[in-house]
């Protein structure tokens, strides 16, 4: 399905200038459009790639004085409208689970809410409750007493374990594993390992979405806590008996040990480490792959490792980077003062 400038314009209620018949076939980013792609320029630091640009047509904000060959949209929000025309030109969305598929496996006493869909393969344990409107793509398995609310997502092979709760509109994407056990042992004089126990749950706050292959262990006892409106990407560790606030960000490659406790709004960027039994306060940015070893107050930016205050950090690295300079200047002063040493030794010793 194609569409021209002005049929995207009006559909959006956005002004355009250039050549309004002109077809737009697809869509793409400012590098990678090709001749029929529309795109998008929401930020000033990317305006010089409007130069190179070889899209039909491109939304700017209102505010763009720039020069493009193509055809301009002018939006208040770029993105957003960019957005809304993705979704207008993108096949449908893949339909979800609807009903109870042949080959699902539905323990006797299981609850399920009224329109629960279920996928190939889905095993249900004994005593699990299932929200209204939830859906359980192929593979999915939900532990003995397990609990999900209402209107939640579980892509194909998501684990949950036994005991866990899950609230309402959660999305747990491919592979997620929720309760599974924490990593802790004994370690007797002979260095033998003994596996402890892990006898806790798991509990996720409403709104919450975890990214593919990402885990959180169920707690040695008590809970493992995710908040309200978390977001966690892809191939992220929270370890067992953690507690993340609400609205907290935890970015791919995150690796959090166990009984740490992150505060609401924190934001860890990719690969960003977090040891064991600290605190980090809400409100705080760690950048990524910092590594956190001691506890951060509310409303800090930390970075590197060991994660100490941004500021501090950046003028370390900074005079790191120089050190090249540095060694030549110190080359050359050494230089300087062997030629005075020689020039010093040839002059006469006269009396004081």
């Amino acid at each position: 399905m194609t569409h021209t400038v002005r049929e995207l314009a009006a559909w959006l209620g956005v002004p355009f200038l250039g050549e309004g018949d002109t077809e737009i076939t697809g869509v793409a980013g400012l590098r990678e459009a090709a001749p029929g792609d529309l795109s998008f320029l929401s930020d000033a630091r990317y305006a010089a790639l409007m130069t190179s640009c070889r899209a039909a047509a491109v939304i700017v904000p209102e505010s763009f004085e720039g020069t493009f060959h193509g055809a301009l949209l002018r939006s208040p929000d770029p993105s957003e409208a960019f957005q809304r025309v993705v979704d207008k030109l993108a096949p449908p969305p893949a339909p979800h689970p609807e009903g109870i598929h042949p080959s699902a496996v539905i323990a006797p006493d299981a609850v399920l809410g009224n329109g629960v869909g279920v996928g190939a393969h889905v095993v249900i344990e004994a005593g699990a409750r299932v929200g209204p409107r939830t859906r359980l793509w192929a593979g999915c398995y939900l532990g003995a007493n397990t609990q999900v609310g209402e209107d939640c997502i579980l892509y194909p092979h998501v684990c949950i374990r036994e005991y866990c709760q899950i609230g309402h509109r959660v999305i747990l994407h491919n592979g997620v594993v929720v309760g599974g056990d924490g990593f802790g042992y004994t370690v007797d004089a002979r260095g033998v390992r003994t596996k402890v126990p892990q006898r806790g749950s798991v509990v996720i706050g409403d709104d919450t979405e975890i990214g593919c292959n990402s885990t959180v262990d169920r707690a040695r006892f008590g809970v493992t806590r995710i908040g309200r409106g978390v977001k966690i990407d892809n191939l992220v560790h929270v370890a067992h008996n953690v507690a993340i606030g609400d609205h907290a960000v935890l970015v791919a490659q995150v690796g959090i040990s166990g009984s740490t406790v992150i505060g609401d709004h924190v934001i860890l960027g990719g690969q960003a480490g977090v040891a064991g039994h600290l605190a980090i306060g809400p409100h705080t940015l760690v950048s990524a792959r910092a590594g956190v070893t001691k506890d951060i107050a509310p409303h800090s930016h930390v970075s590197g490792f060991p994660a100490s205050p941004h500021l501090h950090e950046a003028r370390r690295v900074a005079h790191v980077n120089r050190l090249p300079h540095l060694k030549k200047h110190v080359a050359l002063l050494e230089q300087r003062l062997e030629s005075l040493e020689r020039i010093c030794q040839n002059l006469p010793l006269r009396p004081i």
